[in-house]
């Protein structure tokens, strides 16, 4: 018989509100806008000697922490081939950055912004990089996560994007 393990997060603490905006083809970029981002977390994989295929606690923690770092900022792509994402010091203890996609400019106060190594902040790409940051986490704090993570960013009811790492147990 084939059994199959798997935790489930889904916890009102994992919501975070940004803002962002996407280029939807190498001509098209959207209006700056926000959501109310919801990120969920599953787990599959063996239990332990003690049962567990994950520390809940840890894990709702370490998630709590990077979702918290992006709550009411603004999220831009380092990435992206079609911006130019620039940060300048405009005063002592102040700075800005600047996005330029074709005619267009937006400045941002620095300390507002998360500047996210993607290539876009899409949901799928945000789902990425969440997960990434809380494979590190859980390594820093001791617990790996060997079996297989998957991570669902939701940015509006019913319209999500799920990002997974295979298992490695």
């Amino acid at each position: 018989m084939n059994e199959r393990f798997q935790v489930r997060l889904r916890k009102a603490v994992h919501v975070f509100c940004a803002g962002h905006f996407i280029t939807l083809t190498d001509d098209i970029c959207e209006a700056v806008h926000g959501h109310n981002w919801l990120v969920g977390a599953d787990v599959e994989g063996p239990p332990d000697r003690h049962g567990m295929v994950v520390d809940f606690i840890k894990l709702r923690d370490l998630l709590s922490s990077i979702t918290a770092r992006l709550d009411h900022h603004m999220l831009l792509p380092t990435k992206n081939r079609l911006l130019d994402v620039s940060h300048a010091e405009i005063a002592p203890g102040r700075a800005e950055v600047t996005v330029r996609f074709k005619d267009r400019r937006w400045v941002f106060p620095a300390d507002e912004c998360v500047l996210l190594p993607v290539e876009n902040t899409t949901a799928e790409w945000i789902a990425r990089w969440i997960g990434h940051e809380l494979l590190a986490a859980m390594d820093t704090a001791g617990s790996p996560v060997l079996g297989t993570l998957r991570i669902e960013v939701d940015e509006c009811l019913g319209q999500s994007a799920i990002w997974e790492r295979p298992g490695r147990c």
